[in-house]
């Protein structure tokens, strides 16, 4: 039995179709011009912490992204400048947008997705800084050559250090479980994964950590646990205004260890 999503990968070789190139095609059909967009982009798979920005009157779409499928809105938090995409949903979606973000002027992209509970740390919500993630789902592998998990950059992860320890905003550090099957998170899937120390399951971090490792970009994922996958009445709650207020401490947080970070290396 054959297996295509691990053969034929041929990993030193460049892809044909580059992004570059479409996004001077989508620049040139919509009449867009060139420009840079902010050294700090968030993925907002759920949505929510774009739409708060929105609807309180924060973020206006960004003139200069091109991408075919998304509207970048930007706003400014502690005098720092911030682009957020949301529905950014499942590891081929943030994978494709994360490279646009990148060869647009992209320097740290941030990643802050709902996730499900696996092994308990307390009542959701909470915050997971993803260390590694389980490659249960495709595009890793168009990346990096098979195997368990995915990391984050152990230098991105050292500029983090201490950021949260004071953080009125829980959150710990693990390994998540990155699925592109929600709803086939099974019985004995899920045992397995509570055995190897997993804390949440979600859609996107082991995808986005193989292509940073194979493109030397900085790029760090958090799993904000907030369901039990629906197994209780009262599920998936993340706070006042869906969450928004504590994602974005976590995002201000992150970004100030790096700007350190990068200022010392």
């Amino acid at each position: 039995m054959t297996s295509p999503i691990l053969e034929n990968k041929h990993y030193d070789e460049q892809s044909v179709f580059s992004v570059e190139n479409m996004l001077r095609e989508a620049r040139r059909q919509k009449s867009i011009a060139e420009g840079n967009i902010p050294r700090v982009c968030i993925l907002d798979p759920d949505g929510d912490i774009a739409a708060h920005l929105v609807a309180t009157g924060q973020a206006t779409v960004h003139p200069h992204w091109a991408c075919y499928h998304t509207k970048l809105y930007v706003f400014t938090r502690d005098g720092m400048e911030y682009g957020i995409i949301p529905h950014v949903v499942g590891g081929s979606f943030a994978v494709l947008v994360a490279e646009e973000l990148f060869v647009s002027g992209c320097n740290l992209l941030i990643s802050i997705t709902s996730a499900g509970q696996i092994v308990p740390k307390g009542q959701p919500p909470y915050f997971v800084l993803i260390e590694r993630a389980l490659r249960d789902e495709g595009t890793s592998y168009h990346y990096l050559p098979a195997a368990t998990y995915s990391y984050v950059n152990p230098a991105l992860l050292n500029e983090l250090g201490g950021a949260f320890e004071d953080a009125s905003v829980r959150v710990l550090r693990g390994a998540t479980w990155t699925t592109d099957a929600p709803f086939r998170e099974t019985e004995a899937a899920i045992e397995y994964a509570q055995t190897q120390g997993i804390l949440g399951v979600e859609m996107e971090a082991a995808a986005l950590y193989a292509f940073a490792q194979v493109k030397a970009k900085s790029v760090v994922c958090f799993a904000h646990i907030t369901n039990q996958m629906a197994q209780i009445e009262g599920d998936f709650e993340k706070g006042l205004d869906q969450g928004s207020h504590d994602a974005l401490a976590v995002i201000s947080l992150t970004t100030k260890c790096w700007l350190i970070g990068s200022k010392i290396g």
